[in-house]
C-alpha cells in the first residue's frame, strides 16, 4: 500500500470511527425521543423547527467554511505562511455575516413564525439565534481540519458534537422541557464541538505556522469570489434536504413531517461510510491537480466508487424489503415511515455517490459547475414536492428526491469523468456484477423476511442477506479478503 493510500485509509478510519460515533450517538437519540419521549407530533415540531433554521443557516453560513478549506489545502503544498492570513479573513467575515443573521432573527423571529402559520413555532426560532451561531462555527471548524488533511480532529468534532448533543437534549427533555428542551440540546452540543474544533484550530494550527510578512495581494478576494458558487451549491444542497421536511409541515401536519423525518434520519445512518470516505478522499483531489497526478486521482475515485457502490446498491435492496418489520418493530407509532423509507431507499444509492463526489469537485476546482447543477436540481425538487405532497401525501415528498436526485448524480459523474477520463466500459462491467449480487441477495431475503415477528428474527434476516452478499462478493472476485484484512489491520 502506498504511502497516499495509508494516509487516505487512516484519515478514512478516524473519520468512520467518528461517524460512527456521531450516527450511533443520533440513532440513540433518535430512539429515545421518538419512542419513550416524544409522540410523533413533538418529534415533528422539533425538526420542522430545525429544518427552517437549517434553511435561515444558509444566510450565515454562506461558502466562506469551504472556499477556506480549499485554499488551506492549495496554500499548505506552495505558500504556508499564508495560511494564518485565510484563517484570520475568514473568521472576520464569518463574525460578521453570523451576526447580521443571527440579530435579524431575533428581531423578527415572531413574524416569521406567524408568516408560515405555525405562532407555536416562535419559541424554536428565538432560540434558533444560538443555534444558528453554535452551528456555523463548529462547521467551519470541522471543515478547516478537512482542508489541512487532518481529518482526525475533524472526526473528533463530529464525535464530541454528536455524543453532547445526545447527553443534554435526552436530559433537557426528561427535565420537563419538552421538544423544546431537544433543541437546546443540540445548541449546547454544537456549542462544545464549536469551541472544542475552534480552540485546537488556534493552537495547533495558527500558531504552528510563520506567517507571512504580506497577505498576497488577491487572495482574501479570491477566498470571498471562490465562496459564491460554493455558498450557491450549499444553498442548494441545504435547501433540497430541508424544503421536503418544511413543505410537509406546510403542507401536512407535524405528525407526518415525523414520520418523514424518521425515513429520511435511518437513510442518513445508513450512508455515514460513504460520506466518511467522501470527506477523507476528497482533499487528496486537489492536491492530485496541484500535482499533475490525474492518473492516480482517477484511480483512487473508481476504486471507491466501485467499493461504495458494491456496499449500496445491496445494502438499499435489503434495507426496502426489511423496512416493514423494522419500523414495526422498532417505533410501533411511526408505521406512517414505511412506505416513505421503502421510497428513499433508492435516494441511499443516489447519496452515495454524491458524497463520495460532491467535495472531490470542490478540490477540483469544478465548484461552479457542481453549483449549477445543485441550483437546478433543488429548484426543480422544490417544484415537484409544491406538485407530490399535496397529491400524493408524504411519500410524494420521497419521490421528488428520488427524482431531482438522479439528475444531480448523472451531472456529477458526466464533471468527475470530464477531468478524471474514467474507464467507463470497466465500470458498466462492474456494476452489472454489482447487480447481480444484488438480485441473488435480494431473493434470499424475500424468502425470510415474512416469517420476521421478532428483532432476533429480522437480525437472523439481516445476517442472512449479509452472508449471502459477502459470499457472492467475494467469488466474483470485487473483494479480496487479503486487502479487506490489510485495511482493518
Amino acid at each position: 500500500m502506498s504511502t497516499q493510500q495509508d494516509h487516505i485509509v487512516r484519515g478514512f478510519k478516524a473519520t468512520l470511527v467518528a461517524r460512527a460515533v456521531y450516527m450511533l450517538s443520533s440513532a440513540l437519540l433518535m430512539l429515545v425521543l421518538a419512542r419513550f419521549l416524544l409522540d410523533p407530533q413533538g418529534y415533528g415540531d422539533l425538526y420542522w423547527a430545525i429544518s427552517i433554521l437549517a434553511i435561515i443557516q444558509l444566510f450565515a453560513d454562506v461558502g466562506l467554511g469551504k472556499s477556506a478549506a480549499r485554499y488551506i489545502s492549495e496554500y499548505n503544498e506552495k505558500d504556508p505562511g499564508q495560511i494564518p492570513h485565510l484563517l484570520r479573513s475568514t473568521i472576520i467575515y464569518k463574525l460578521i455575516v453570523v451576526s447580521v443573521v443571527a440579530y435579524a432573527l431575533l428581531l423578527f423571529h415572531d413574524e416569521i413564525a406567524t408568516m408560515l402559520g405555525e405562532p407555536s413555532a416562535a419559541p424554536f426560532l428565538a432560540a434558533g439565534v444560538l443555534y444558528i451561531v453554535v452551528k456555523s462555527f463548529q462547521t467551519f471548524a470541522q471543515i478547516s481540519f478537512q482542508g489541512f488533511n487532518e481529518l482526525g480532529y475533524s472526526a473528533a468534532v463530529q464525535a464530541i458534537g454528536g455524543a453532547t448533543r445526545l447527553v443534554f437534549a435526552v436530559g433537557f427533555v426528561l427535565l420537563g422541557f419538552g421538544a423544546l428542551g431537544a433543541l437546546f440540546g443540540y445548541i449546547v452540543g454544537y456549542a462544545l464541538a464549536g469551541a472544542f474544533g475552534l480552540g485546537i484550530l488556534y493552537v495547533k494550527f495558527y500558531r504552528e505556522y510563520d506567517t507571512a510578512d504580506i497577505y498576497e495581494e488577491g487572495l482574501s478576494k479570491r477566498l470571498l469570489k471562490y465562496s459564491v458558487p460554493l455558498t450557491a451549491t450549499r444553498s442548494a444542497n441545504v435547501l433540497d434536504k430541508q424544503i421536503d421536511t418544511f413543505l410537509v409541515g406546510v403542507f401536512l401536519s407535524s405528525t407526518a413531517v415525523g414520520f418523514y423525518t424518521l425515513g429520511k434520519q435511518i437513510t442518513d445512518f445508513v450512508l455515514a461510510p460513504a460520506e466518511s470516505l467522501g470527506f477523507t478522499i476528497s482533499p487528496n483531489f486537489g492536491e492530485y491537480k496541484a500535482n499533475g497526478e490525474l492518473e492516480e486521482a482517477r484511480r483512487i475515485y473508481e476504486s471507491s466508487l466501485t467499493n461504495t457502490l458494491l456496499l449500496y446498491v445491496p445494502a438499499a435492496a435489503g434495507l426496502a424489503i426489511v423496512a416493514d418489520p423494522f419500523i414495526s418493530l422498532a417505533f410501533p407509532s411511526y408505521e406512517g415511515a414505511i412506505p416513505v423509507l421503502q421510497a428513499l431507499t433508492a435516494f441511499i444509492v443516489l447519496q452515495a455517490i454524491t458524497n463520495l463526489t460532491s467535495d472531490s469537485l470542490d478540490y477540483l476546482g469544478r465548484a461552479q459547475a457542481r453549483a449549477v447543477a445543485k441550483g437546478g436540481t433543488a429548484a426543480a425538487n422544490f417544484g415537484l414536492n409544491l406538485v407530490f405532497i399535496p397529491a400524493m401525501g408524504v411519500v410524494g415528498a420521497a419521490i421528488a428526491t428520488v427524482i431531482t436526485h438522479s439528475v444531480y448524480v448523472a451531472v456529477n459523474l458526466y464533471v468527475v469523468h470530464s477531468e478524471l477520463s474514467l474507464r467507463v466500459r470497466h465500470l458498466a462491467r462492474t456494476m452489472g456484477l454489482i447487480f447481480g449480487i444484488t438480485g441473488v441477495m435480494a431473493v434470499a431475503v424475500l424468502i425470510v423476511t415474512p416469517m420476521v415477528s421478532s428483532f432476533p428474527m429480522l437480525i437472523a434476516a439481516i445476517a442472512l442477506g449479509a452472508a449471502t452478499w459477502a459470499v457472492l462478493a467475494v467469488v466474483s472476485g470485487l473483494v479480496d479478503p487479503g486487502e479487506v484484512r490489510s485495511v482493518l489491520g
